[in-house]
């Protein structure tokens, strides 16, 4: 069981490509797009209300064969969700668990009472694979983390334009991710934290 810790997603605000903190090669670009970056997410997991659902989220971050990088954030709704984790398909239509395919509903204990709840997307009942949402109001659907910082950013991306399928125009897109480890300089305690560093592409 892995212990409750935090996790982030990280997304810079700048808009030159130069700025990046690592090497990332965009496929070609068109003169008429420009690379958007926004800033940080950070999640608290509640892994021990769910641990194997965060542990799932965890190994993904920081995973080699099944991992968040490259993939998109596919769905955007205004004042309701943004969605991603759809490393297969990056339509919404694909994903994976760390269980092999999918697994089960871990337990509905927590409730989307509140907003900026981290939360497994699916299909129906015990089809959790890789795809999650970040609530922006509530839902029935299993909670197992909490955003504790950069709300703003995720009112950037739930702002985006969209298509008729709520697929946004400019494609945001999880470039690298991984674990971000930090010590309390109080007790020296360490925080195991996911994180994913984003940025959108958007064409005119």
């Amino acid at each position: 069981m892995i212990k409750s810790g935090k996790c982030v997603m990280v997304l810079s605000h700048s808009v030159h490509p130069c700025s990046l903190p690592f090497t990332f090669v965009l496929p070609q670009i068109a003169s008429n797009c420009t690379v958007i970056y926004f800033g940080r997410i950070v999640f608290q997991l509640f892994s021990d209300v769910c641990p194997k659902t965060s542990k799932n989220f965890l190994c993904l971050c920081t995973g080699k064969k099944l991992c968040y990088k490259g993939s998109t954030f596919h769905r955007v709704v205004k004042n309701f969700m943004i969605q991603g984790g759809d490393f297969t398909d990056g339509t919404g239509r694909g994903g994976e668990s760390i269980y092999g395919g999918y697994f089960e509903d871990e337990n509905f204990t927590l409730k989307h009472d509140r907003a900026y709840l981290l939360s497994m997307a699916n299909r129906g009942k015990d089809t959790n694979g890789s795809q999650f949402f970040i609530i922006c109001w509530h839902r029935v659907h299993v909670v197992f983390g909490s955003v504790i910082s950069g709300f703003e950013v995720i009112k950037k991306i739930e702002g985006l334009k969209t298509d008729s399928a709520s697929r946004p125009y400019a494609d945001v897109r999880v470039v690298d991710c991984g674990q971000l480890i930090t010590k309390s300089a109080n007790d020296g305690w360490c925080q195991f934290m996911p994180a994913f560093i984003a940025q959108g592409l958007l064409c005119f």
